[in-house]
């Protein structure tokens, strides 16, 4: 490494301890507490700086430098550049380990939260490389797997959060990765974790070495792939985990300290492995006086794990031009071949009258405070004009999802593809959440403006990326699963002040149709049938890019302009069904492949067979929502999560080479 760098990360120390300098200054402008520390004979403000600002600092650079190695370790092994903790799904595994266990089963975690978080990460880890050994470990798909069962486990934790109130603040906090100490036990416990993942690296560096080569290579060489594999896979599920135990997560830290360190001039395996955590434990040190520098300006202390977060999105999109290993497109088959019906005009005439059947059904049976009931021909009548809203409602969000899976699943040939990873949802909780916190009181029209505008502002960020790179498809999804990791980093930071808009945030990120009303759910409606007019109108595009690029191109289709209209088209669904169900919904991932199963496998017939199956999905998913719970309504956005979690883990084990 020249000069320049080693200035560089000089400068960069400097500012980092700066930061850290400034806030103890504040705190504390005089009289520092002389080591070793004795509380008996010390003041209130020395106590505070002693074992809370001095070992704040300290963790600060254990932990980046932790996840920093971990995040080495994960691109050396699967020769994957945008690998680390957070894009595998390792720390969100751990997150709803913890938060399951805080809830559900508090007195597992009398010995401490390690073991419970190790679980976590071990058990999302696991799930990601079996998938990822299933295609070889292409660095796309092991990417997308890795970040779509962290949205899965971050979906989950939110929705079980936000069902156990007296829980809520402390784990909103804890989840957005608060570096706050009260003693120096944690700096304790991760300095030997620090130094334990060291060693490993230490012994394990030679073999990444050959490892580098290539699999077939390396194992040409005498090198046991698999056992080098898994040593290093534990290695860093071990360090992230125990950074996930002591601080919440933490995220992209592990992604940005290895990609600093090759920008740097780092080169070799060695290079990388002892540069990384330095700089990890720079970065998240400088993040961390950020954060303290901002609480004495503003009065609220924002987790600090939120801050990394917005880093790593902007980060991950810069990575993505560099990305090997694409996926083939029309390579990755979910379920084996699909049948074909001969005539399927039937089959969406019988899922048109199942749709109609089924809402009446659901509005003629009820609960009653003596249990389950079905209305008198009076009591429906009175009833229908209240729950007929929120059930078209239901049904046109829902239909809305669906419709932007199946495109965006033909467009990418992609199995995996879905409305919830192209960043328009993230992008219209952040508009939800800024007409919260911006406005007085906003209204019904304020807040879905808002909504709308925060999905339009993502759409705009994939559509530029998209335009401006000649890529393959599954990158632009790549690109709005990073505009959601920001979108969700902000989220954290803002629900973590634990002010009344957090509740309310908290509240919608769930989904409700309890408030919709008759104007709400005719718009709602009609813009269904908009969407699915436009997305029927595209059937030739639909129709010859799952045959890849070069055969699209060849046949005439227009590969820009095609790509950015399906794009538009998928985003204004996911954007308006956002406004009701909120993001948790996997819907959009459901509906296009139970499409499939049933045989529709025409553009046009797979685009109208999904809205249906959409619309009964979310109408069953609203039922559940207002029964299970009953007399209280529990988030829409739950069940539709539950539903789609087991189809999500259902699903990417299923795919093959």
């Amino acid at each position: 490494m020249t000069t320049r760098t080693w200035l560089a990360l000089l400068a960069a120390f400097l500012f980092a301890a700066v930061l850290w300098f400034l806030a103890a200054l504040r705190l504390l402008p005089t009289d520092w507490p002389a080591f070793p520390f004795d509380a008996s004979t010390m003041k209130v403000d020395q106590i505070l700086f002693a074992f809370g600002v001095m070992p704040r600092g300290a963790i600060a650079l254990m932990a980046g430098a932790i996840l920093g190695l971990a995040g080495a370790l994960l691109q050396a092994v699967l020769r994957n550049p945008v690998a680390d903790p957070t894009t595998l799904g390792i720390s969100a595994g751990a997150q709803l380990a913890l938060v399951m266990t805080t809830i559900y089963a508090p007195a597992l975690l009398e010995q401490g939260r390690w073991v419970v978080a190790l679980a976590g990460a071990g058990t999302a880890a696991a799930l990601v490389m079996l998938i990822g050994a299933r295609r070889a470990f292409a660095p796309v798909t092991m990417v997308i797997a890795g970040m779509l069962v962290g949205m899965t486990a971050s979906a989950i934790a939110t929705a079980i959060t936000l069902s156990r109130g007296e829980y809520l603040l402390s784990l909103v906090i804890w989840n957005g990765g608060s570096l706050v100490q009260q003693d120096w036990g944690g700096v304790r416990s991760l300095g030997l974790v620090l130094i334990s993942g060291a060693a490993g690296a230490a012994l394990l560096a030679r073999p990444l070495r050959v490892l580098s080569l290539g699999a077939a290579g390396a194992g040409a060489l005498g090198l046991n792939v698999a056992a080098i594999r898994f040593a290093v896979i534990i290695l860093a599920v071990f360090l992230a985990g125990a950074v996930s135990a002591e601080l919440g997560l933490i995220g992209f830290v592990g992604l940005a300290a290895p990609a600093f360190a090759r920008s740097l001039g780092a080169r070799t395996m060695g290079q990388v492995l002892a540069l990384a955590p330095f700089l990890g434990a720079i970065l998240l040190s400088a993040c961390d006086g950020v954060v303290l520098g901002l609480s004495d300006l503003t009065g609220e202390m924002f987790p600090t794990g939120a801050l990394t977060g917005l880093i790593g999105g902007p980060l991950l999109i810069w990575l993505l031009p560099r990305l090997r290993g694409s996926t083939p497109p029309g390579t990755e088959a979910a379920e084996g071949p699909a049948p074909r019906l001969d005539r399927p005009g039937r089959v969406l005439i019988a899922l048109v009258v199942a749709t109609v059947v089924l809402a009446v059904l659901l509005v003629w049976i009820g609960r009653v405070p003596q249990g389950w009931a079905v209305l008198d021909w009076n009591s429906f009548r009175d009833f229908l004009p209240l729950r007929l809203p929120r059930l078209i409602a239901a049904g046109a969000a829902g239909s809305l999802l669906a419709i932007a899976g199946a495109i965006l699943q033909r467009m990418t040939a992609n199995p995996l593809a879905s409305p919830e990873v192209l960043g328009v949802s993230g992008g219209a909780s952040i508009g939800y959440a800024a007409v919260l916190f911006l406005m007085v009181s906003p209204g019904p029209t304020e807040r879905m403006i808002g909504t709308m505008l925060g999905g339009a502002v993502a759409l705009i960020l994939v559509s530029r990326f998209a335009s401006r790179r000649d890529m393959p498809a599954e990158r632009i999804l790549l690109a709005g699963i990073a505009v959601s990791s920001m979108a969700a980093a902000l989220l954290s930071a803002l629900m973590a002040t634990g002010s009344a808009q957090s509740w309310q945030v908290l509240a919608w990120l769930s989904g409700s149709s309890g408030n919709v009303g008759p104007a709400q759910a005719a718009v709602l409606a009609a813009l269904a049938l908009i969407v699915v007019m436009l997305a029927l109108g595209a059937w030739r595009w639909l129709e010859l890019l799952p045959l890849g690029s070069e055969v699209a191109s060849g046949l005439g289709v227009p590969l820009t302009r095609a790509r950015l209209g399906l794009v538009a088209i998928a985003g204004i669904a996911t954007g308006a069904a956002t406004v009701l169900v909120g993001p948790l919904s996997f819907v959009g991932l459901m509906a296009p492949h139970m499409a499939r199963r049933l045989g529709f496998a025409r553009a046009r017939d797979h685009i109208c067979g999904a809205a249906l199956i959409g619309a009964i999905l979310m109408i069953s998913a609203d039922f559940g929502a207002r029964m299970a719970g009953f007399p209280y309504e529990l988030p829409l956005g739950l069940f539709a999560s539950l539903l789609g979690a087991p189809w999500l883990v259902w699903l990417m084990m299923r795919m093959r080479r």
